[in-house]
């Protein structure tokens, strides 16, 4: 019996020392190119890809935010002084920048839980053999592909002051009207935009809930389970990675708000309600000629963009 323990001990003293035990570096070749080196020569086009049209622009932006940087004509040649901080230092004693950002958050308080609920429960609802299926599901998805002026132009038409919703509200209808509102503009807008993205949404529910194993729902079914506690304790949590994915896609979509209020509410009113920070950057890089100051907002919206998907990331997977 002695001998057995000593045994045992020993054995789990030797799995501990082969957990601990870093794993063999593996030759760079291999940590490159992967098991298989044919596949980075196909994805070599959608990486040049990205160096150009992601990369290379952020990191331009960053020289730009610490530099001195103005628009010249082409082919001029001025010295552009390295000035450190001196403009995140302007952007952030800057009001207008600070309610810009407050906009975006109210945006985003309103547009991301609507888009996440919305999309989850029309997608649960669109998996289920129902007569027309397949035109509600493309029904969803037309507002996604079309153009933003165009379904902008119905939206203006819905929420003018003469406009159709407030025709029928009659005495209920809101004095400013709607896109002309302080204080409503923005949850119109935010309303809006969960609106003409949910289709696409949709549609990465719909792949999630694919492969959904169909024995859950029906061992659901046999303990006695509604339909609402099989979308808490099924759905839901066989979702998590599509969820994770929604949230972080429609926080950069939110933060990268430019077109809805562009046109929604003439660039940004009334009296700068709907101003976003990428709005802002467009005004004070192009039309007021700081294209560094525009860049130093740019890089503090990236920042906190990327905060807030890790911290989406880490309470998803803790949950």
């Amino acid at each position: 019996m002695a001998s057995t323990t000593h045994d045992t001990h020993r054995s789990r003293h030797a799995a501990r020392a082969v957990r601990r035990a870093p794993a063999p570096r593996q030759p760079w070749r291999l940590r490159l190119g992967g098991h298989q080196p044919v596949g980075m020569l196909f994805v070599s086009p959608y990486l040049l890809y990205l160096v150009a049209i992601f990369v290379y622009p952020l990191g331009f932006a960053v020289w730009m935010s610490f530099h001195d940087y103005f628009f010249t004509a082409p082919g001029v040649q001025v010295d552009r002084p390295f000035v450190g901080l001196d403009n995140y230092r302007t952007v952030l004693t800057d009001p207008d920048v600070w309610h810009s950002f407050a906009n975006i958050t109210v945006f985003l308080v309103i547009n991301v839980p609507l888009t996440v609920v919305a999309s989850l429960v029309l997608a649960t609802a669109l998996n289920r053999k129902l007569p027309l299926r397949s035109f509600f599901r493309t029904a969803y998805y037309i507002p996604y592909i079309t153009a933003s002026v165009a379904v902008v132009g119905v939206w203006m038409f819905l929420f003018n002051s003469d406009g159709l919703v407030n025709r029928t509200l009659g005495s209920l209808a809101p004095d400013p009207s709607w896109l002309v509102n302080s204080h409503l503009a923005m949850p119109v807008v935010a309303i809006f935009v969960a609106w003409k993205q949910l289709g696409f949404f949709v549609v990465l529910y719909l792949s999630a809930l694919q492969n959904v194993p169909r024995e859950l729902y029906e061992s659901a079914a046999l303990d006695g389970a509604g339909r609402l506690r099989t979308f808490r304790s099924i759905t839901v949590p066989a979702v998590r990675p599509a969820t994770l994915l929604v949230l972080i896609l429609a926080t950069i979509t939110g933060a990268n708000l430019f077109t809805e209020p562009y046109l929604l509410t003439s660039g940004g009113g009334p009296d700068g309600a709907t101003t976003s920070p990428v709005l802002l950057m467009y005004q004070r890089g192009l039309q007021q000629g700081h294209p560094d100051e525009a860049a130093a907002i740019g890089v503090i919206l990236v920042v906190l963009v990327t905060t807030v998907s890790l911290v989406y990331r880490r309470l998803v997977e803790r949950d």
